[in-house]
């Protein structure tokens, strides 16, 4: 093939070939396919300390190949240290941030082929797939895979609930969290994280089976070779990144999404890839497909015994695909050049405990739902695979905060109690600003038997319970959150799909004439984020 550094006017090439030479590139190596690997490493996040290390692997199958790696950075945050402060304010909006960069890094140099994408964590992994969308080249995703869990999901939960109870110290919650979260690599619950890492392979941007390999394995560094060597055929044959995301692979990854009862926020995710592809891909499809797609896989937050870890041994997303099977569209094509068919052709199941077969589902319905009513006309959001059945119908009188903060406060002071609903807002992308993660307050409202929390902010992946959130219009652009009052009652009912708050239109025709937004102190980083970005429903894209 021609490469594109081959392809430069020859003045200008010879200048840029001195250039590289400075900076170590062989001449001779310069007529090869040169291939851009986009590395997410840091010393700061499990999820990504290891990188470095799997991106030799990855270079040496390149050369292998016949190409010629070059790497560069972008940055990364670890939602489990941005957790529960002002910190978390900065995580959403890093994504366009790593889509951006990755973007000018290829964009400015103008010399690369095809692409490797290094990556592992929330948003992470989008915003790598969402450059990958945008820059359109030959592409493929090397996940940073998951760590070893030593203990089980519910010794790590039962240890939190009883540092919250004052029974165990921080030495003893550090000492079990090492047993959970023991070395570097993506933390075992099916979070945002794992889910993204699997919804890459389901939309046919990694290689078969590598979404939850054991982090630092041999058989991680050995498809982290594999990946650069397909990189290298994947530039020869032209092969590029919308060739594979498609608006059906777009419907696999929901698909698998809806069948394992991945992360909500899968649904700003996969839209916002989608959008860089072209492809519109509304809220609710998430919920159409969820009416048919049932639940079949359940780790944690959905179970309290398996993690995903467990589903890797049951046979990963191959597996889980073969068993979807009869709804996908297996003609979808992926980064091995192959289908989606064709890769999963000799899938199995390992262990029908973790991967039940699909006409003998977990729940009739995927994990995820979208509800709507006066409160959220656009849709709110519900992982209902992790919520009691007793809790699946609620209506309870609300309790206002107007940021996550007088939550925390209310708490310590022991005002929450039983038989309420929660409403914590200005808690949105624009609201925030940022959409915070709410994984701290859904912890502490777990020690509760009937209640509910309802906000225009996140959830991490590992929530559970009667949480709604990504309430859209957000409460910072006027959405009716923004005119709930203390002890107005709200009726939540997952099974029909609705959130109701039950005040007449009068009433609240009258409130919103006295309205008072509530605006948080921002940086001017996070001003002109919440100047440009889009509602919840929407992806919370950039709007530019």
């Amino acid at each position: 093939m021609q490469n594109r550094l081959s392809q430069i006017k020859p003045y200008t090439r010879a200048i840029l070939k001195g250039h590289l030479c400075s900076s170590g590139v062989p001449h001779e190596m310069m007529d090869r396919p040169i291939i851009a690997i986009a590395n997410s490493w840091n010393e700061i996040v499990p999820g990504h300390v290891h990188l470095r290390k799997l991106a030799e692997y990855v270079k040496k199958g390149v050369l292998e190949a016949g190409g010629y790696p070059l790497e560069f950075n972008t940055i990364a945050v670890c939602d489990g240290i941005a957790q529960g402060h002002d910190g978390m304010k900065y995580s959403l909006p890093s994504r366009d941030i790593i889509a951006d960069s990755v973007e000018i890094m290829i964009r400015a140099h103008e010399i690369f082929d095809g692409m490797v994408m290094l990556s592992s964590c929330d948003k992470i992994v989008p915003g790598m797939l969402m450059s990958a969308a945008r820059v359109n080249l030959p592409s493929v995703v090397v996940l940073g895979g998951v760590m070893p869990n030593y203990i089980k999901p519910k010794e790590s939960k039962a240890a939190r609930q009883q540092f919250l109870s004052g029974e165990l110290d921080e030495d003893g919650l550090v000492a079990v969290t090492r047993k959970y979260y023991p070395c570097a690599g993506v933390c075992p619950f099916l979070g945002t994280a794992n889910t993204m890492q699997g919804l890459s392979e389901a939309l046919g941007m990694a290689l078969p089976g590598t979404s939850w390999m054991r982090s630092q394995s041999d058989e991680q560094f050995e498809a982290a070779r594999a990946a650069g060597r397909q990189a290298v055929e994947l530039a020869k044959k032209n092969i590029r990144a919308r060739d594979i995301l498609t608006k059906e692979a777009f419907e696999n990854a929901i698909s698998v999404l809806l069948a394992m009862g991945g992360s909500l926020n899968a649904c700003l995710h996969l839209p916002a890839i989608a959008k860089e592809a072209g492809i519109d891909l509304a809220l609710d499809t998430f919920d159409r497909l969820s009416r048919k797609v049932p639940f079949i896989a359940a780790v944690t937050p959905n179970n309290n015994n398996f993690t995903t870890n467990d589903l890797q041994r049951a046979g990963g997303v191959p597996a889980l695909m073969k068993e979807l099977s009869p709804l996908l569209h297996l003609d979808a094509l992926t980064v091995t050049g192959k289908t989606a068919g064709e890769n999963i052709k000799g899938a199995k199941v390992h262990d029908r405990e973790i991967i039940h077969p699909l006409d003998q589902p977990i729940e009739p319905e995927g994990g995820i739902a979208v509800l709507k009513g006066n409160l959220a006309d656009q849709g709110a959001l519900i992982k209902q695979s992790a919520v009691p059945e007793e809790l699946m119908r609620l209506s309870a009188p609300a309790m206002v905060f107007n940021s996550e903060e007088q939550f925390q406060e209310a708490y310590s002071s022991g005002k929450i109690s039983e038989n309420h609903v929660i409403v914590i807002r200005y808690e949105g992308p624009k609201g925030g600003p940022g959409m915070r993660e709410l994984h701290r307050c859904t912890e502490i409202l777990s020690r509760f038997k009937k209640i509910a929390l309802i906000t225009d902010g996140r959830f991490s992946g590992a929530s559970a319970g009667l949480s709604v959130g990504y309430m859209s219009p957000e409460a910072a652009e006027g959405g009716p959150l923004a005119l709930v009052k203390n002890d107005d009652i709200i009726t939540i009912d997952v099974p029909e799909r609705s959130i109701e708050l039950e005040v007449s239109e009068r009433e609240l025709a009258e409130r919103s004439k006295e309205l008072n937004k509530i605006k948080h102190t921002a940086s001017k980083f996070l001003k002109l984020y919440a100047e440009s970005t889009a509602s919840a429903a929407h992806g919370a894209v950039r709007m530019v």
